[in-house]
C-alpha cells in the first residue's frame, strides 16, 4: 500500500501534516502516542507493515499533533492539551471529507482517542486503544503510574540524552539487541520533535488524568495490552477497560510497548474481529460537555433599588456578553436565567476563556458575576440539557465568590498542559452527592 502524499489542514493559524492512504469501507484515524512523523514512520520495516495492514482494510489516516513530525513548531509552553488537539483532529477529519471513523491510538494517544470519543460520540464509529493509560502519576487509586520522582528522571534522561542514541530498551525490550532498529527507533523520535518540545509534551502528559471521562464514552470500545508492557501496566489497561460501560479488554504475551514491535499480527486480527462484529450504534444521546453556571451576585437587592426599567435594561446587556461571548468560544448558550447564564463547551479550555471574559465584561457594567464550570456527561436536548454533571455544575457555580470562577478537578485535570493557574479550594460536599468533590478556583 505505502504511504500517501503529505497535505495540511489549517486548525487556527496552524498547519497540521497528514496522509491518507488505503481504499477500505471504514475510515481509520491512527493516533499516535508521545511525538510522531507522518513520512519517516514509513522508513522503518516493522512500523509500516502496522500501517499497511490497518491501510488494507481501512481508509487510513495519520497525521502529526502540532509541535511534533512535520506539523508546525509552537513554542513549548504552548503545546497543545486535548481539546487543542482533538479541534486538529476534527479540522483533518473534515479535510479528507470524513463524518465518522474509527479512532486507533496507542499510549499517550489513547488518552486524545478517549477524549474525543467522550467528547464527539457523533464522530466516532468505535474506540480502540493500546497500551494506554488514564494518568501518568502514581496516587493510591492508581497505583500502577511513575512516581513523581522517577518521572523526573525519566524527564532530566530525555533532556540530557535527546541528541545521542538514547537507551530506549524499555519500550521496546524485545528489540534491545537490534542495534540497525534501535538506531532508526531514535533517529525516529529526535526527528520528530525537538528536545525542547519532547521535555515540555511529556511534562504535559505527566499532569493528565483522564479517569473521570470514561464512564463516559458509549461508543464501542476495544483496549488491548501486551502483559509485560514495561512501560505502561497491564494493570492500567484492565482497570480502563472497567470503567468503560461495555469495553471489550484483550491482552497478549510480551513486554513491548510499541504495537509495531513485537507480534502486531495478533493486534490487526484482534482489531479486525471486533470491529467486524460490531453493531450498528444508534445516533448518540450522551456526549461529555463542559458546563457553565453563571450568576449576577446580589441580583435581588440590585433589582430593587434600581427599579424595573433600569435593571431591565442592565440584564439585556448582561444577555448579550454572554451570548456574544459564548459563540466566540465556539460554546452553546443553553439559556438565561433571569440572573446568569447556562451554556456548554465542547471542552473546558474554552468554557475557562469565555466565564473569564463574561465576569471581566459584566465588571465594566458594575455587575459581580460569580461562575462555576465542570465536564462531565450530559443527555444533549434541542433546547435544553440534563444530567448529573449540570447539577454538579450549578453547586460549583453557587460556591464561588463574586468574580469568581470555580472549576472541579476534572475541569482541571483536562486542561493539562495550558496556560491556567488554579487554586486549590478544598474538598467539597454538595447535596445530591456522596462522594467529596475536589474544587479549584481559577487565578
Amino acid at each position: 500500500m505505502g504511504p500517501g502524499t503529505t497535505q495540511y489542514a489549517r486548525s487556527g493559524d496552524t498547519h497540521i501534516a497528514y496522509q491518507v492512504t488505503g481504499d477500505g469501507p471504514i475510515d481509520i484515524v491512527f493516533v499516535p502516542g508521545w511525538v510522531s512523523h507522518v513520512e519517516l514512520c514509513w522508513a522503518e520495516p516493522s512500523f509500516a507493515r502496522l500501517l499497511n495492514q490497518l491501510a488494507s482494510f481501512s481508509r487510513l489516516i495519520l497525521f502529526d499533533k502540532r509541535g511534533t513530525g512535520l506539523s508546525d513548531r509552537v513554542p513549548n509552553d504552548k503545546l497543545p492539551g486535548l481539546e487543542e488537539r482533538a479541534d486538529d483532529l476534527m479540522v483533518v477529519m473534515d479535510a479528507v471529507g470524513s463524518k465518522k471513523a474509527v479512532f486507533a491510538g496507542y499510549s499517550e494517544g489513547g488518552n486524545l482517542s478517549a477524549f474525543f470519543a467522550a467528547s464527539h460520540p457523533d464522530r466516532v464509529h468505535a474506540l480502540v486503544m493500546f497500551g494506554t493509560f488514564a494518568k501518568r502519576i502514581y496516587s493510591p487509586d492508581y497505583p500502577w503510574a511513575p512516581t513523581v520522582e522517577s518521572r523526573q528522571q525519566e524527564l532530566e534522561h530525555i533532556e540530557r540524552e535527546w541528541g545521542n542514541r538514547m537507551d530506549l530498551s524499555h519500550y521496546v525490550p524485545s528489540a534491545a539487541n537490534d542495534e540497525a532498529f534501535v538506531e532508526r527507533l531514535a533517529t525516529y523520535f529526535r526527528r520528530s520533535a525537538s528536545p525542547g518540545a519532547a521535555v515540555a509534551l511529556l511534562k504535559m502528559n505527566t499532569q493528565v488524568d483522564i479517569r473521570n471521562i470514561l464512564p463516559t464514552i458509549h461508543v464501542p470500545t476495544l483496549i488491548m495490552h501486551r502483559t509485560g508492557d514495561q512501560d505502561v501496566n497491564v494493570e492500567e489497561g484492565r482497570w480502563m477497560a472497567k470503567q468503560i460501560p461495555n469495553a471489550k479488554f484483550v491482552e497478549f504475551p510480551g513486554d513491548d510497548h510499541l504495537p509495531w514491535v513485537g507480534d502486531q499480527d495478533i493486534i490487526i486480527e484482534t482489531m479486525r474481529e471486533f470491529l467486524h462484529a460490531r453493531k450498528s450504534e444508534p445516533p448518540a444521546q450522551r456526549a461529555l460537555a463542559t458546563i457553565l453556571f453563571t450568576d449576577i451576585v446580589g441580583s435581588t437587592e440590585r433589582a430593587r433599588n434600581m427599579g424595573d426599567q433600569a435593571w431591565r435594561s442592565l440584564l439585556d446587556a448582561h444577555d448579550k456578553i454572554c451570548a456574544d461571548t459564548v459563540a466566540e468560544f465556539e460554546g452553546r448558550l443553553v439559556k438565561t436565567t433571569g440572573d446568569g447564564a447556562l451554556a456548554t463547551f465542547s471542552g473546558p479550555g474554552r468554557g475557562i476563556e469565555s466565564s473569564q471574559k463574561v465576569i471581566q465584561q459584566c465588571s465594566a457594567l458594575g455587575l459581580n458575576i460569580r461562575a462555576g464550570l465542570h465536564t462531565g456527561e450530559c443527555e444533549i436536548r434541542d433546547d435544553e440539557i440534563a444530567g448529573v454533571a449540570v447539577h454538579l455544575a450549578a453547586r460549583v457555580s453557587a460556591s464561588a465568590g463574586s468574580g469568581e470562577l470555580l472549576v472541579s478537578r476534572t475541569v482541571r485535570d483536562l486542561v493539562a498542559g495550558s496556560n491556567h493557574t488554579f487554586e486549590f479550594r478544598g474538598e467539597y460536599s454538595f447535596k445530591g452527592f456522596d462522594e467529596k468533590w475536589s474544587i479549584y478556583s481559577v487565578v
